[in-house]
C-alpha cells in the first residue's frame, strides 16, 4: 500500500478518467437536436400549405349594386394591346409615373380607377398597380362591369 508506483498509477488513471467524463458533461452539443427540430418544422410547414395552384377557381362577379363614382377620380384605361390612357389621353407606360405624380401633387385626395380590357394580360394591370403604389396613391380601385 505504501508503494509509490502503485499510488501514482492509480491517481493518474483516476485523474484521466474523471477529467474526460467531467469534460463531456459540460460540453453538451445540442446542434444535432436543433437540426432535427428545424427539419421537423420545415416538414410541418410544407405539409400544411394548401395546394392552391391545383384548384379550379371561379372568381367572384361584381355585385349588381354599383357604387357611385367618386367626384375626384382619374381613370387609367389599359387596352388589350397594352396601350395606356389617362382620362382618354394616350400615355406611355414609361411616362405614367411622372404624370400620376403630377396628378397627386395637384390633388392628394384624388381617386384612381383602373379599367382593364377583359383580354388585357395581368402583368400589364400589375405594372399599372405598381406605378400607382410607387406614387403613393391611397385610393385605387379596379373597375368591373355589372353582371346581368
Amino acid at each position: 500500500m505504501n508503494n509509490p508506483l502503485l499510488r501514482s498509477s492509480r491517481s493518474s488513471s483516476m485523474k484521466k478518467c474523471s477529467h474526460t467524463a467531467h469534460e463531456s458533461l459540460t460540453e453538451l452539443n445540442i446542434t444535432p437536436m436543433l437540426d432535427l427540430a428545424f427539419v421537423l418544422l420545415v416538414i410541418f410547414i410544407i405539409s400544411t400549405i394548401p395546394p392552391v395552384k391545383k384548384m379550379d377557381l371561379t372568381l367572384p362577379v361584381a355585385s349588381k349594386h354599383q357604387k357611385d363614382p367618386p367626384h375626384k377620380a382619374k381613370y387609367i384605361s389599359v387596352q388589350a394591346d397594352g396601350n395606356v390612357f389617362i382620362d382618354r389621353e394616350d400615355c406611355l407606360l414609361s411616362d405614367l409615373q411622372t404624370r400620376l405624380l403630377a396628378v397627386r401633387e395637384a390633388d392628394p385626395e384624388v381617386n384612381v380607377i383602373i379599367r382593364g380590357d377583359a383580354k388585357t394580360k395581368y402583368k400589364q394591370i400589375r405594372a399599372v398597380l405598381d406605378i400607382c403604389q410607387q406614387v403613393n396613391f391611397v385610393k385605387v380601385d379596379l373597375a368591373t362591369e355589372v353582371n346581368k
